[in-house]
């Protein structure tokens, strides 16, 4: 006889984990135990040496689909004569080292009992089992128990303890279980709609043309008909959302594939568990309106993730707007209360529930990418809290990211939490959304920071944040080199690395906006190898919104005349003047604003709504490529400088001869993407390095970086590109943990 203890650690609660320990321990007759406890599941099992041996062996092989086993560490015990398996409550006390699994869709057996009329679920909104449904968003602590979430209120009728009891059960230790009988109930508002009768009350509020704020898993949607125009136009103008594409809800995958086009790549991402927006290239005739995406080649398209969107898609029989239920700028509405308050202007009826959410999480972004894991471009539903490792130790540690697409980021030994996507952090509201989820993050996985990392920018409101923090050391890390460090800590890589840091603006080691930047470095510390050629950026963030501005800065810089079209001569004159004098115009390498000058140039937009605006409908528009490549020299000189002059020289050249925007944007495509690697081979040769990362914001664009790896790759040279978190700013927080914990390290 043989008995072994074993740690099991990973994400392995919530996902069904016990159950599967016991039902294994069963088919092979042994006795023993197994609970959740803070750092994960425990088990015992004693019998036969065989079947010992194999229970061990298929352990982590066969576990649950949401499961992640990171180590199972097994301890030989003297054999007790245990015949009979158990699991046993979990123990209370000691400190949280469990993983939290993230939100997942609704699993095909729970779909099928949703749409059996003889089942007592049939058209339930809250199924769900040990292999789907809410868990991060109703999580108050660990371990993953019930009286730990936000079911705590809602006892078990007889039915549903019966199956939480079964071993045989796919609901063995669910702990959401519930049922009509016991469980959350919808409620339509305004009226007295309740259950079932609220969900076809809403169905026919939308097919009316109706907005509605619905309650969903991190948060409330705003929904309307995708093919409503006026629906949608309305939903705009009381959203504040002037032209910034909204996200639409298939029924299914061949109603995604009747909106866009869609590769084998794109289909897995739609039909995955963590159920994220994609984007994707919108197919001709789709019909959505004109207003859902202005002037977007792509569409955001996703699947129901919750039974209660399946139902309504069902009842409804169209595809859905589904965007989050916010005013533009502010956090995502996720208590009944606030909702009610702050979507009242917005909302025609609201589709509520009982179950409240614990954490606000907003939908996930990827795009596609050939040969890549995916693009993220926000991580949050589906993927937070999943932990990253860091390639050394950490100390605890809180990094507080940067001041858009904000994230933070705790870190604690080989193990980092990447908070979900708060947002931009320009008002109270978010910033209280930011500090809500660092506290909750804290007690959810025992992190007192004895570090807390941070930007240089001085006016970043996370800067704020972290000055204003008591008793733990202080890191400042440049924004750039947060950028680098987060992809080369991603791959389990500490540098040194050249790195193509290309994004708007961060706030530079000489005060000037930083923005298109060649660094060589790692975790330890970096120099700047190199850099875009500077310009100005005229009114400062004006310049931002107004990539006229930027056109007008670089046009200058390249001593050339022209203007962009709509823009009055005197104002065009005004801002020359500023950007020759320096006046209220500081200096940047931005290489998203050189973005920005030249779909100004090609007559794309002079203005912009929504931040990356203008360089999207470059990417959009772009042709494919004709083999003529816009000159981007690298100067050689102590500090390599790319001479995007020559770049500008070249685009006006052509537009000044009638070329189209689509066939200037894939020339300076190629271009920036062939001098961009020339001067990382440059730097390459000089520091005698082999790897170069690609990442910033700029990079969330798919065409440059293809192109740019693809330009690197042939040199020989191995590309790093960010994967499992955003090339943009989602990332910085990551970034600057691993940094911080390299520098404690000294």
């Amino acid at each position: 006889m043989r008995r072994v203890r074993a740690r099991v650690e990973g994400t392995v609660q919530g996902v069904g984990f016990r159950p599967y320990v016991f039902r294994l321990a069963d088919e092979l007759a042994l006795g023993g135990y197994v609970l959740n406890d803070e750092r994960g599941v425990l088990l015992e099992v004693e019998g036969e040496e065989e079947a010992v041996s194999g229970f061990l062996a298929r352990l982590a092989a066969e576990a649950p689909p949401l499961a992640r086993v990171e180590t199972v560490t097994p301890e030989e015990l003297a054999p007790a004569g245990e015949q009979a398996f158990a699991i046993l409550a979990s123990p209370r006390g000691g400190v949280p080292d469990a993983l939290v699994s993230p939100d997942s869709a609704t699993c095909e057996d729970c779909l099928a009992e949703l749409r059996d009329p003889a089942d007592r679920r049939h058209r339930y909104p809250f199924v769900n089992c040990t292999n789907c449904g809410p868990r991060f968003t109703i999580v108050r602590g660990v371990p993953y128990d019930r009286r730990l979430t936000t079911m705590a209120g809602f006892a078990m009728c007889a039915a549903c303890q019966a199956e939480y009891d079964d071993p045989a059960d796919r609901r063995f230790h669910a702990q959401p279980n519930a049922c009509p009988a016991c469980g959350p109930a919808v409620r339509l508002l305004p009226g007295a709609a309740e259950g079932d009768a609220a969900m076809r009350a809403a169905a026919s509020a939308l097919r009316a043309g109706r907005i509605l704020a619905i309650k969903s898993l991190g948060g409330y949607h705003l929904a309307c008909l995708a093919a409503d125009e006026s629906a949608v136009t309305a939903l705009r103008a009381r959203k504040h959302r002037e032209e910034k594409p909204f996200a639409v809800m298939a029924g299914d995958l061949e109603a995604a594939r009747a909106l866009v086009e869609l590769a084998p790549a794109e289909e897995a991402l739609l039909a995955g568990p963590e159920r994220p927006i994609v984007l994707a290239r919108r197919r001709a005739g789709a019909t959505v309106a004109h207003a859902v995406a202005p002037d977007s080649a792509d569409l955001g398209v996703m699947l129901p993730y919750t039974p209660l969107q399946h139902v309504l898609l069902a009842d409804v029989g169209e595809t859905l707007v589904m965007t989050s239920g916010n005013v533009s700028d502010e956090p995502i509405a996720h208590e009944d209360e606030d909702a009610l308050a702050r979507l009242a202007g917005i909302a025609d009826g609201f589709l509520v529930h009982d179950r409240a959410i614990h954490t606000r999480t907003d939908d996930s972004i990827v795009r596609a990418v050939p040969g890549r894991r995916a693009l993220m471009l926000r991580r949050s539903r589906g993927y937070v809290p999943e932990s990253l490792g860091l390639p050394l130790d950490a100390s605890p540690l809180l990094a507080c990211g940067a001041q858009l697409k904000s994230t933070f980021c705790l870190a604690r030994g080989r193990r980092a939490w990447v908070g979900h996507h708060i947002g931009d952090l320009a008002n109270y509201e978010t910033l209280r959304a930011f500090e809500a989820g660092v506290e909750h993050f804290e007690r959810l996985f025992a992190v007192t920071p004895e570090l807390v990392a941070h930007d240089l920018h001085p006016d970043y409101l996370s800067t704020t944040y972290a000055l204003a923090r008591d008793g733990a050391q202080l890191i400042g890390v440049q924004h750039h080199h947060a950028h680098l460090a987060a992809c080369l800590a991603e791959h389990g890589e500490r540098g040194p690395a050249v790195g193509l840091i290309f994004d708007g603006t961060g706030h530079g080691l000489d005060g000037t906006a930083w923005g298109g930047e060649l660094l060589v470095g790692g975790l330890h510390g970096f120099e700047r190898a190199g850099h875009l050629w500077p310009t100005r950026l005229p009114g400062g963030d004006r310049a931002v919104r107004e990539p006229w501005r930027m056109a007008c800065s670089w046009l200058a810089e390249a001593e050339l005349e022209g203007r962009v079209t709509g823009v009055e001569e005197d104002r065009w004159d005004a801002v020359a003047r500023l950007a020759r004098s320096g006046l209220a115009s500081p200096v940047t390498t931005s290489m998203g604003r050189l973005f920005d000058a030249v779909a100004a140039l090609c007559g794309l937009r002079a203005e912009t709504t929504y931040e990356g605006q203008a360089a999207q409908a470059l990417e959009a528009c772009a042709a494919a490529p004709d083999g003529t490549d816009y000159p981007l020299p690298v100067l050689s000189g102590e500090t390599l400088v790319l001479d995007a002059r020559e770049t500008i020289r070249a685009v006006m050249a052509d537009v000044a001869r009638g070329i189209g925007a689509p066939a200037v944007s894939a020339r300076f495509h190629a271009g920036v993407a062939e001098g961009a690697a020339a001067a990382a081979a440059l730097a390459a040769e000089r520091y005698g390095l082999r790897t170069v990362v690609l990442s910033g914001g700029v990079f969330q664009n798919r065409r440059l970086l293809d192109a740019t790896a693809e330009a690197v790759a042939a040199r020989g040279l191995r590309v790093l590109a960010p994967e499992r978190l955003p090339a943009n700013d989602g990332a910085i927080s990551y970034g600057q943990a691993a940094i911080a914990a390299a520098a404690a390290r000294g």
